[in-house]
């Protein structure tokens, strides 16, 4: 496995008399099979909420979507199962994926009762992922259709960021409309994971598929991107750094030296991640003769499937040209990309102002997010954006189900790749 990395300025020219020019350094990374090459094992941790609120056709749909995603994942393979409801056990011991029948058998004995604790689900899952993480891509997938009654939501998002510290990707399902969506977004933030919304009890299996081939296409993990900036090249004061496919997160950083380091985590073999960096570049006695370094970047990673860790992919720079006359250079994909950013950030804003009250700012909101989704080519999204702009502007409040698709659709979309047997489905 290797790594492809590259960056593209906002607008590579810097117009010379001004005193600072702010650019958006857009970084496009993946990994990438070298020939001859062999693909670490899964190492996969369902983490299903069975709670009372899952009878009926929802458990047995999202028992259905389990079975289907064991029988499609390899001999080679590692899977465990912790079910939930106002508390956790085990109900697949971490065991190869071999053995499809007596985890599948396994997985139908579930019953719905009692109420919800995922916090202590998710902290047993790490028990049986840990048996078999080395030399394997670690991965759990935690699905509830409930608030954490039982449970604490602090708790919750503490064990996703452990989560990332080992190695260990988590990624949220919220089935149905009565989930947390701010922690299950929390959750899958901290823990380098997509949320996936279920809007009902038919579209569990291909949810599920989804992220089993997002899983299947990780070729590297533990992730860092390394930036290091040019002479009088900083970092804006305020959310600097944030991924915008093939989600929207806003990311944090810390410092190594005078080096910034950004988690990644996982790489896939088909599906970019792409992170934009906005920056300020000062005029230090602007050369008109030579090219400013912006930055320099690399990623640092593990291979699994060749057990090492902490390798360095090579270095990638981000120039610039002093020009006196200005004239704007704008390039096309880094726009795109700032315009997934604001869309994503203005919805934020109008859910900010719904939860303060103030309806007709969160309508004006929405309305711009809607704009913006249109600027890139995204109508799902402004189709959404718009029509609940106009509920409010009409006095209607957003039920559950808008409310969720609205922050659903704010998020850049989800590019899978294909299946490993030429994108067939479960």
């Amino acid at each position: 496995m290797r790594v492809n990395l590259s960056c593209r300025v906002s607008d590579p020219n810097l117009d010379a008399r001004q005193g600072v020019n702010q650019r958006q350094i857009a970084f496009t990374v993946s990994s990438q099979a070298l020939p001859g090459g062999s693909d670490a094992p899964l190492n996969l941790c369902l983490i299903l909420d069975h709670s009372g609120s899952m009878g009926g056709t929802p458990l047995n749909t999202v028992r259905q979507a389990a079975v289907a995603l064991i029988e499609k994942m390899e001999p080679t393979d590692y899977v465990s199962v912790i079910g939930f409801d106002h508390k956790a056990n085990v109900v697949v011991p971490n065991q190869s994926a071999a053995n499809r029948d007596g985890i599948c058998q396994n997985i139908n004995r579930l019953k719905a009762s009692g109420g919800t604790c995922i916090d202590d689900a998710i902290k047993l899952s790490f028990q049986e992922l840990n048996k078999a993480r080395d030399g394997a891509v670690s991965q759990a997938f935690l699905l509830t259709d409930g608030e954490n009654e039982h449970g604490s939501n602090e708790r919750c998002v503490q064990f996703a960021q452990l989560a990332a510290e080992y190695n260990i990707t988590l990624h949220s399902l919220g089935f149905g409309d009565n989930w947390n969506q701010d922690i299950l977004e929390k959750i899958a933030d901290a823990g380098g994971g997509s949320m996936v919304y279920i809007p009902s009890p038919d579209a569990a299996m291909t949810a599920f598929a989804q992220l089993l081939r997002r899983a299947q296409s990780v070729g590297l993990t533990n992730a860092h991107l390394i930036i290091e900036l040019g002479s009088g090249v900083s970092l804006a004061a305020m959310k600097p750094i944030a991924q915008v496919a093939p989600d929207t997160i806003e990311l944090n950083y810390t410092m190594e030296g005078n080096a910034i380091v950004v988690r990644l985590g996982d790489l896939m073999d088909d599906t970019e991640r792409v992170i934009l960096a906005n920056v300020y570049i000062a005029n230090q006695g602007a050369n008109l003769t030579t090219e400013p370094q912006i930055l320099s970047v690399y990623v640092r990673y593990d291979d699994p499937a060749q057990l090492l860790t902490h390798q360095n992919s090579p270095i990638v720079s981000a120039v610039g040209h002093w020009v006196q006359n200005f004239t704007a250079d704008a390039d096309p994909i880094v726009y795109t990309h700032v315009l997934a950013l604001g869309k994503y950030r203005q919805t934020q804003l109008a859910e900010q102002k719904l939860q303060q009250g103030d309806t007709l700012g969160a309508a004006t909101m929405l309305q711009s997010a809607a704009k913006t989704a249109l600027q890139m080519g995204d109508h799902n999204a402004a189709t959404v954006l718009q029509q609940n702009a106009t509920r409010l502007q009409s006095g209607t409040m957003l039920n559950d189900t808008e409310r969720k698709k609205t922050r659903m659709v704010s998020k850049t979309v989800l590019q899978m790749p294909k299946d490993r047997d030429n994108g067939s489905g479960l």
